[in-house]
C-alpha cells in the first residue's frame, strides 16, 4: 500500500472545497478512504459508507480530477480564435474509451461477492451510481481484495487451452490506432468532433461537435445535419449547402476526436457487461476489455449482432495460426458481442510440438488438430495415433491410421496421444574392435555379409586377431546368440561368408586385448622411476636410459632385476617365487653380468643407493656465540662440542648451563609418539582419551642437554651427537628464578647461589593451601626437568613449579544441620505412625 500514500498526500494538499449536499469535505473523503484502506476494507464497503454519508459521484470525480492534475501534465492544443472560429493546433485523436478494470464476480473457483447484488437491499434504485462511484474510486485506489485474488489466481493450476490467454496479455491490448486516416465508410454520429476548413477567397476554420440531434452548428448559417453520413457524403452535403455562400472558396470536413460507443459483451467472458469504447474499437479490443473468454467460452464462434442482425462471426484461431483478421470488424454503437460455450474441447499429448487442449469445430478432423498442435516431432510415430473417447457409459479407444486422420472427426473431451518411435533399428549392423572405422552401418546398399561389413570399415588393424571373432545376433524372441567368425578365412575366401541380419554386432579382438597389459617397473635412483610399457628386445641399459638415467646417488656396483616365474604347465607349487639377477654398470653399460641382458614382461629393476653417497647435513647455532649461523656436519658422528669450537666459542654473556637443543621430528618419531598416545588412551579409557587427528604434535621438540659438561668432557655422554636440522640456542645469563603454581604469591626473584628450594618458596609467600610439596618440579633453561630434592638445586633462569591437590567439595555446617533436621523429622514421623498402629 505504500505506493498509494504519495497520491493520497497530494489529494490531501488540494482537498479544500466542501459541498453543501455532503457533510464530508474533500479532505474528509481522502482521510476516510486512507483509513479504511489501512484496515483492509474492500472498495464496495468503502463506497457504501461514503454514500451513507451523503457523498455523491460528482464529489468523488472532483477528488479524482484533482489527483490527476497533480500527478500528470495534460497536453492541451493551443487555441487561436480567428473571425469567431476556434482553431486548434493539435488535431490528433486520443482513445476516449474506458480502460480495462479489474475483473469482478467469479475468479478461478473463488467466489467474490458482486457489489451490485451485495448492496441491493440498501440501494435498489442507485446500483448504477454505486458502480460508477466504485469505478471512480478504483482509478486511483485499486481494491486490495482484487489484488489478493489476482495473486491467488496465478497460483491455481488450470488446464491450458490454446489461445485462451490471448486476451489476458498486457502487451496485446488490440487498442485501436486513433491517428489513422478516417476510413471512408466511417459514419458521423453525435459526439464526433469535426473541423470544417474553408480556404481560398475566404480563410476560416470552424471547430464543432455533432450534437445529439445529429447536426453541426455553422455560425451565421445554423444547423446542418451530418449524422449518419460518411465523411465523403458529409463533405458533399456541406459543399452543396454552403457553396453559394463561399462560391470562391473550397470546403473540407475532417474528423477530430471521435465519439465513444457503447458495446455489450455478453456470454462466456470473464467480465460480461457494457463497455464504453472508442468509435474505432474492434471486436478483439472489446473482448480484451471483457477479460477474454472464461473456462467454457468459445474461441471459434464469437458472434457480433448489430440492429438485431448477425453481422460477423470471429474465429480467434484463424488470427493466431494464420494471421488473418477476418471477422474482426470495427464496432458500432450498441453492437452486441456474444461469446457462447465451446462445442468441442480436445486434449493432445505426446510427440507433438505444442501439446495442450484445443477447441475444435464439429466438422474438424484429427489432421486439423495435428496442424493446430504444430505437427509431429521428429521422433513421433506417425503411422497411427491413439484416441480415447468418453462416450456413452464407458471409455472407447480408437487407433487412427495415417490415411484416416483427415476423415476421423473429433468429439468433445476426446484425448489424443502420439507415441514415439521404438528404440530399435530396422537396418543396422555394428562392428567393434580391431578395425579402422568401428561403428554402425546400414544393412543393404552393398553391405550384406561379414566381408562387405569389414571392407566398409576400412579393414582390420595390424594387431587384429583374425583367427576367431565373435558375432552377437538377436533371435526372434529378442534373446542373444553367439556365432564364431573366422575373419581370416572369410577375407581370403577359404571359408564361406556369413550373411548379415538386422542388429548384428561383430567384434574382432586385437592381440593386445587378448593379453594382459605387459609392463616393466624400475625403482630407486633413476630420474623417472615408475611403470613403463613393455617392448620386445629391451635391454637393461635401454630401460635405464628410458627412465632418465641414473641419479648422483645411484650405485653402479649393484643393480638388481627381479623376474616373475611363469609356468602355465605346472601341476605343483614351488618354493621359488622369483628369479633375481645382479649387475654392475659403468658409463651406462653392463660390465659385470650377462651382456645384452633382455628384459621380460613384468621385470622389476632396482637401482640401489650408493653407500658412499651422502647429502650435506646442516645445523644452526644461535644466541650468545661468536659466529652464529648455519654449519655443515663434516661427519655422521659429529658432536655438539665440535660445532661450538667451529663457531668460535661463547661470548662473555653466554650461559652454557641454560643452552638447549631443538630437533625436528622425523616420520619414525612421529609414528612412535602417536603409538604412545594410543597406548595411553587405551589404558585411561574412552572418557579421557585424546583424538590423535586433532592433536598437534608440532614439527620440533626440545632435547635436554648439559652443554657446559659436554664442553668439559668432549666425546662423553653429555656431548650429544647432532643430526640434520638441529638448532642450538645459547641463552644470555639470567640471574632470576621464577616460582609458579600453588604458592601464596607466584613471582620471580633474584638467584642466590647455594639456596635451596624452600628459600625460593618462602620468597613467594610459602606453600599454598592445596600445594603438593612432594610434587614440586624444577624446569631448567636447558629444557631438562627435575623433581625438587636435596640434590637438585635451582639454577639461574630456572622455574619452580608447585602442583596442587584436586578440589574436594565438603558440606558446610548449614548443610550438615539441614540433613540432621531432616533425619530427625523422618524418625519422629515413623514413631508416630507406629503408635497409631498399636
Amino acid at each position: 500500500m505504500k505506493r498509494y500514500i504519495f497520491p493520497m498526500l497530494l489529494l490531501l494538499a488540494c482537498a479544500t472545497v466542501s459541498f453543501a449536499q455532503s457533510s464530508m469535505s474533500d479532505q474528509d473523503i481522502v482521510e476516510f478512504v486512507m483509513k479504511e484502506q489501512a484496515k483492509g476494507t474492500d472498495q464496495a464497503q468503502i463506497v457504501t459508507r461514503l454514500m451513507q454519508r451523503g457523498v455523491t459521484i460528482e464529489q468523488i470525480r472532483r477528488v479524482r480530477n484533482k489527483y490527476e492534475r497533480q500527478i500528470q501534465k495534460q497536453g492541451l492544443g493551443t487555441k487561436d480564435i480567428t473571425n469567431g472560429a476556434v482553431k486548434t493546433d493539435d488535431r490528433s485523436r486520443k482513445d476516449n474509451g474506458k480502460k480495462k478494470r479489474a475483473a469482478e464476480s467469479t475468479k478461478s473457483g473463488f467466489i467474490i461477492k458482486d457489489e451490485r447484488t451485495d448492496m441491493k437491499n440498501t440501494y435498489n434504485e442507485e446500483d448504477d451510481e454505486f458502480m460508477e462511484m466504485k469505478d471512480e474510486l478504483s482509478e486511483f485506489m485499486p481494491d486490495s481484495l482484487d489484488m489478493i485474488m489476482d495473486n491467488v489466481k496465478k497460483k491455481e493450476p488450470r488446464r491450458k487451452v490454446f489461445g485462451r490467454d490471448i486476451f489476458n496479455n498486457k502487451n496485446l491490448t488490440f487498442e485501436p490506432n486513433m491517428n489513422i486516416a478516417t476510413p471512408k465508410n466511417y459514419r458521423l454520429g453525435p459526439g464526433d468532433a469535426v473541423y470544417i476548413d474553408i480556404y481560398g477567397a475566404s480563410q476560416k476554420t470552424i471547430e464543432s461537435t455533432v450534437t445529439p440531434d445529429g447536426t453541426v452548428i455553422i455560425d451565421g448559417y445554423g444547423p446542418i445535419t451530418v449524422s449518419g453520413l460518411t465523411v465523403e457524403q458529409a463533405n458533399a452535403h456541406l459543399r452543396s449547402t454552403l457553396g453559394a455562400r463561399y462560391s470562391s472558396s473550397r470546403i473540407q470536413l475532417t474528423v477530430g476526436q471521435t465519439r465513444t460507443i457503447m458495446v455489450n459483451v455478453m456470454g462466456e467472458v470473464k467480465n460480461p457487461g457494457t463497455y464504453t469504447l472508442s468509435a474505432f474499437a474492434s471486436v478483439f479490443h472489446a473482448l480484451y476489455m471483457a477479460g477474454g473468454t472464461n473456462d467454457i467460452g468459445t474461441l471459434r464462434n464469437i458472434k457480433v449482432f448489430r440492429n438485431n442482425r448477425l453481422v460477423t462471426v470471429v474465429d480467434i484461431y484463424d488470427y493466431i495460426l494464420n494471421g488473418k483478421l477476418t471477422g474482426n470488424i470495427r464496432l458500432a454503437d450498441n453492437d452486441v458481442v456474444v461469446v457462447g460455450p465451446y462445442d468441442c474441447l480436445v486434449n493432445i499429448t505426446g510427440k507433438v510440438k505444442r501439446p495442450m487442449f484445443y477447441e475444435m469445430k464439429k466438422n474438424e478432423s484429427v489432421e486439423t488438430l495435428l496442424k493446430y498442435s504444430g505437427g509431429f516431432t521428429g521422433d513421433a510415430y506417425k503411422k497411427s495415433v491413439r484416441l480415447v473417447r468418453k462416450a456413452g457409459t464407458q471409455y472407447s479407444v480408437f487407433n487412427i491410421g495415417e490415411f484416416d486422420m483427415s476423415s476421423f472427426q473429433l468429439y468433445d473431451e476426446d484425448s489424443l496421444s502420439v507415441d514415439s518411435i521404438l528404440p530399435r533399428y530396422s537396418n543396422m549392423a555394428e562392428i567393434k574392435g580391431a578395425v579402422f572405422r568401428p561403428g554402425m552401418y546400414q544393412v543393404g546398399n552393398g553391405i550384406a555379409t561379414v566381408k562387405s561389413l569389414i571392407e566398409n570399415a576400412d579393414g582390420v588393424t595390424e594387431d587384429a586377431f583374425t583367427a576367431h571373432a565373435v558375432m552377437h545376433r538377436m533371435k526372434p524372441d529378442r534373446t542373444l546368440e553367439v556365432l564364431s567368425v573366422d575373419v581370416d578365412g572369410i577375407m581370403s575366401g577359404k571359408v564361406a561368408d556369413i550373411p548379415l541380419k538386422n542388429e548384428d554386432v561383430l567384434y574382432i579382438p586385437s592381440k593386445k586385448d587378448l593379453l594382459e597389459q605387459q609392463t616393466l617397473t624400475i625403482h630407486g635412483e633413476v630420474i623417472y622411476p615408475g611403470v613403463y610399457m613393455y617392448a620386445d628386445n629391451e635391454t637393461l641399459e635401454d630401460f635405464i636410459l628410458q627412465a632418465g638415467g641414473l641419479t648422483d646417488a645411484a650405485s653402479i656396483m649393484k643393480v638388481d632385476i627381479a623376474r616373475r616365474i611363469i609356468n602355465p604347465n605346472a601341476l605343483t607349487s614351488s618354493d621359488t617365487i622369483a628369479h633375481t639377477y645382479s649387475f654392475a654398470l659403468k658409463d651406462g653399460f653392463v660390465i659385470d653380468g650377462e651382456q645384452g641382458f633382455k628384459l621380460m614382461p613384468y621385470d622389476e629393476v632396482y637401482v640401489r643407493t650408493s653407500p658412499g653417497f651422502s647429502k650435506q647435513q646442516n645445523v644452526k647455532i644461535e644466541g650468545e656465540i661468536m659466529f652464529p649461523g648455519t654449519y655443515t656436519l663434516s661427519k655422521k658422528s659429529q658432536r655438539i662440542s665440535e660445532i661450538i669450537k667451529q663457531s668460535g666459542g661463547f661470548t662473555n654473556t653466554a650461559f652454557p648451563q641454560g643452552a638447549r637443543l631443538e630437533r625436528k621430528i622425523t616420520p619414525d618419531e612421529r609414528l612412535r609418539m602417536e603409538s604412545v598416545i594410543k597406548m595411553a588412551n587405551a589404558q585411561s579409557g574412552s572418557k579421557d582419551s585424546v583424538d590423535i587427528k586433532k592433536l598437534d604434535l608440532g614439527e620440533t621438540y626440545f632435547v635436554g642437554i648439559n652443554l657446559d659438561k659436554a664442553i668439559e668432557n668432549p666425546g662423553s655422554n653429555y656431548d650429544v651427537v647432532l643430526r640434520e636440522g638441529d638448532r642450538i640456542i645459547i641463552p644470555e645469563y639470567s640471574g632470576t628464578v621464577k616460582i609458579s603454581g600453588d604458592v601464596m604469591y607466584p613471582t620471580t626473584v633474584a638467584y642466590r647461589e647455594g639456596k635451596s628450594i624452600s628459600y625460593y618458596i618462602d620468597q613467594a609467600g610459602g606453600w599454598g593451601n592445596r600445594a603438593k610439596k612432594n610434587k614440586t618440579f624444577i624446569i631448567y633453561m636447558n629444557g631438562t626437568v627435575a623433581k625438587a630434592s636435596y640434590s637438585n638445586k635451582p639454577l639461574p633462569g630456572c622455574e619452580i613449579v608447585v602442583s596442587s591437590r584436586p578440589i574436594n567439595k565438603k558440606m558446610s555446617t548449614a548443610e550438615i544441620v539441614a540433613i540432621g533436621s531432616g533425619t530427625a523429622s523422618i524418625a519422629t514421623m515413623i514413631a508416630t505412625i507406629a503408635n497409631l498402629m498399636k
